[in-house]
């Protein structure tokens, strides 16, 4: 992992514990009215060169070619990233004589580089993205 994307995760992660506070703070103030609930969008937070904060799949990928290669994840190029709806449980990585649950799976393509060679790895569902050698979605 790059220094840069090192000084980006601890700055999130800083920020984002520093706006938590402690359970009584305020306690002692008086209240006009009770809190409202909210609808709120959380945006990723951006990093120094003002790029989103790697996504947690994307992270996992990294980290499983990483140590697939063998390799530092720092070497680990993010080519893309796509958002799809795969057509089954395969999540577009169906292997001859499996069979898949029958239903459209929201998720996600990364395509990786690394060592000169492009990898994709498929996420969706409440599973974790896997590599997968043959796409056939």
């Amino acid at each position: 992992m790059t220094t840069s994307r090192r000084l980006s995760l601890l700055l999130a992660s800083s920020a984002l514990l520093a706006s938590c506070g402690t359970p009584d703070e305020g306690a002692d103030q008086p209240t006009t009215d009770p809190p409202v609930a909210e609808e709120t969008t959380v945006n990723p937070t951006p990093s120094p060169t003002g790029a989103p904060a790697p996504r947690r799949d994307v992270l996992l990928a990294v980290e499983d070619l990483a140590a697939t290669l063998v390799v530092d994840p720092a070497e680990v190029e993010v080519v893309s990233v796509e958002e799809v709806t795969w057509r089954d449980g395969s999540r577009g990585c169906a292997e001859p004589g499996m069979s898949y649950t029958q239903a459209l799976v929201d998720g996600s393509r990364i395509t990786l580089r690394a060592g000169g060679k492009t990898y994709e790895y498929h996420a969706g569902g409440s599973r974790p993205p896997e590599r997968c050698a043959k796409p056939t979605q």
